[in-house]
């Protein structure tokens, strides 16, 4: 599923992989903070090509949109070159989120 749900209340799955200066800036601290804030679960995780962050999300739309323009933004000191987003149904397999190793 990477359209977008029909309804802003469904729970569904945020899959972004953004890429840019992104590691070794807070950048994962930036999106584990707002994703806490906007009382979402999943993880986000650094990619092992050292310029790609993963981040899931689940949650309902009307949270994961503000979480998908802070995700293109990026924190003081990164360079956010492109967010590239899937939509998916929710797994619920996540009970917080995390910032994963």
């Amino acid at each position: 599923m990477s359209e977008r749900p029909e309804s802003p209340t469904a729970t569904v799955a945020l899959h972004a992989i953004v890429r840019g200066r992104v590691q070794g800036v807070n950048f994962r601290n930036f999106v584990y903070r707002r994703a806490i804030s906007l009382g979402l679960t999943g993880y986000v995780r650094n990619l092992p090509d050292m310029r790609s962050v993963e981040v899931v999300a689940e949650g309902q739309e009307e949270s994961l949109e503000p979480l998908l323009a802070h995700l293109r933004e990026g924190p003081r000191g990164a360079q956010v070159d492109s967010v590239e987003v899937q939509w998916r149904q929710a797994s619920g397999q996540y009970s917080q989120f995390r910032v994963a190793l």
